[in-house]
């Protein structure tokens, strides 16, 4: 059996030029990057905004297992199965970042036959979007410590500065660490922190402005730290603007690239779900709707993180309606949550499976609160035995939900035409009315505590002191009327990740809670999440080489 690198590394790519024609983009709107990749630049929006949208189709999943679950490939293979029915499909992604790449996650563009190309390239440096994020956070704090060391004349408390660098990798010893130490001329030594890059409210700015105008004033509303009277200082205030949006005038455009079978692929941004808001751009997504008739987008992790945060912040903020979500599983997962070791998943075990399976019915419910028709997929693996599928298939369909199995990652698109049917059904027959789960001008604690009470099915919410001034902070300056951004460990519906299934009764503890003013939401990190991973015992890293031939290997 072929890996996901040998069949990427095999695929008949086409011309990007030619992968555009199919969305009726020229050579002129096209910014090159090679003969695979290319941005789109401002005139192909131009050129589609007063188009109807197309359909626009949201895939989640259960909360992730080592047995895996499939998103991203399951994303790919719709998009592809699409185009085999006929229909103008665009699969909008996400970027993948560096560090899981060479961590424990390893690659981020699908499986199988059901990937976006040139792999090597997605994976690694792509067209730039992450480095200049990255350049454009720390030359923010570049410019912050600074203004600090030329005279303070923003008043600079250093005990509150709340901007931190960031570094798109997996690097835990930076999570903590001293600057300025040296001589006088080295700078003022403070206390200073590390992130990764796409847990950076840059990205997730980038994520959500609609355009340079919009880009540029969500920068300068970026709140760096506070002086010495508790009063915000901002990016703005550092005269720190224009430069980051100097950094980010190329980033800011959608990347288009194609699949193993030529579809053509949206990937743009890149932020995480465990700790940011999980999904590509808006623009990328309101251009892919304005190209297309339907369009395939992803949010990351579970339904409870990115699925939660897809509808109740960008949707919200872009005013953007799904017409149906695809929620993504396979027996082996569902048996996993159940309590089968991950060595014994091949086994059939009904026990196990209907053990299991509430995890995928509390987000079956969690999709349902936003009105919303769901369609339930499961990736199917050799070892799933008949009952097995057939259990998971009656489930479904008794708490209304279409049902469909998937194969596109060793089919392709051709594996993935009866959920495209099923999609396009649902579609047709069950009309969408979303609407988001809170109202936003509730206050922070109540948002917090529905989507920990509704969503996770959490009984009670637990605050940190900390965390408590910062609401009562943040709602006395004037944030309190915007969306919630939960920073929350991906493999439990709590705050617990050795909590699976469906756990009931559990306290979800609230540690942290800061605003990202640019960005447009208040975060509220949970448990023990991290801003900033780090490498496993083994990372993928060790395992990842170029041959002699100048090929990539291990990826």
């Amino acid at each position: 059996m072929k890996s996901d690198i040998e069949i990427a590394q095999e695929a008949q790519m086409i011309h990007i030029r030619e992968v555009a024609k199919q969305l009726d983009i020229t050579d002129d709107e096209l910014e090159y990057y090679g003969k695979y990749k290319a941005k789109l630049g401002d005139e192909v929006w131009d050129k589609v905004k007063d188009r109807p949208d197309g359909k626009l189709v949201l895939v989640t999943a259960i909360n992730p297992t080592p047995a895996g679950e499939g998103k991203t490939t399951t994303t790919v293979g719709v998009g592809q199965a699409m185009g085999k029915l006929g229909k103008k499909a665009v699969i909008a992604l996400r970027e993948p970042s560096l560090g899981p790449c060479f961590g424990i996650k390893g690659g981020a563009a699908g499986g199988g036959y059901a990937q976006v190309v040139p792999m090597e390239d997605l994976n690694l440096h792509f067209t730039g979007d992450f480095h200049a994020i990255t350049s454009a956070n720390n030359l923010l704090a570049a410019m912050l410590d600074n203004h600090i060391k030329q005279g303070n004349a923003l008043q600079i408390d250093t005990n509150q500065i709340v901007w931190k660098r960031c570094v798109d990798m997996n690097d835990r010893v930076l999570r903590n660490i001293v600057v300025g130490l040296g001589r006088p001329v080295d700078g003022v030594v403070r206390e200073d922190h590390f992130i990764i890059s796409v847990a950076s409210e840059i990205m997730a700015i980038l994520c959500l402005a609609e355009n340079m105008k919009d880009l540029k004033e969500r920068l300068a509303k970026i709140i760096v730290a506070y002086n010495y009277q508790g009063e915000p200082v901002t990016a703005g205030e550092l005269k720190a603007v224009g430069a980051m949006a100097a950094l980010l005038k190329d980033a800011i455009k959608p990347n288009l690239i194609q699949t193993v079978e030529n579809t053509p692929a949206l990937v743009h941004g890149g932020p995480f779900a465990n700790i940011a808001h999980g999904c590509n751009s808006v623009r990328a997504t309101k251009t892919a709707l304005k190209l297309a008739d339907y369009v395939i987008t992803e949010a990351g992790f579970g339904a409870d993180l990115g699925a939660e945060k897809f509808l109740d912040i960008k949707c919200r903020m872009a005013d953007m309606k799904p017409d149906a979500v695809v929620l993504v599983a396979t027996v082996r997962a569902l048996k996993y949550n159940g309590g089968v070791a991950k060595e014994d998943l091949n086994e059939e075990n009904l026990e196990a499976l209907k053990a299991g399976i509430v995890n995928l019915e509390k987000h079956i419910e969690n999709i349902a609160k936003f009105k919303i028709p769901c369609v339930v997929t499961l990736n199917r693996f050799v070892t799933d035995s008949d009952a097995e599928l057939a259990f998971v298939k009656d489930f479904c369909e008794e708490r209304g939900c279409e049902f469909a199995l998937s194969e596109v990652w060793e089919k392709g698109g051709e594996g993935g035409i009866e959920l495209a049917e099923k999609i396009m059904h649902t579609i047709d027959t069950k009309e969408s009315h979303f609407a988001p789960l809170y109202d936003v001008s509730l206050p922070i604690r109540d948002k917090i505590e529905t989507i920990a009470k509704e969503i996770y099915g959490a009984a009670e919410v637990q605050y940190a002191p900390a965390a408590i001034q910062a609401i009562d902070r943040i709602e006395k300056l004037g944030y309190g009327n915007l969306p919630i951004c939960m920073a929350k460990n991906q493999y439990s519906l709590s705050d617990d990740p050795k909590k699976l299934g469906r756990p009931e009764g559990f306290t979800i503890t609230i540690r942290e809670v800061y605003v990202n003013a640019g960005a447009g939401f208040v975060v509220a990190i949970t448990g023990t999440v991290m801003t900033m991973p780090g490498l496993p015992a083994h990372p993928a890293a060790e395992r990842i080489d170029v041959n002699d031939d100048g090929v990539i290997v291990g990826l």
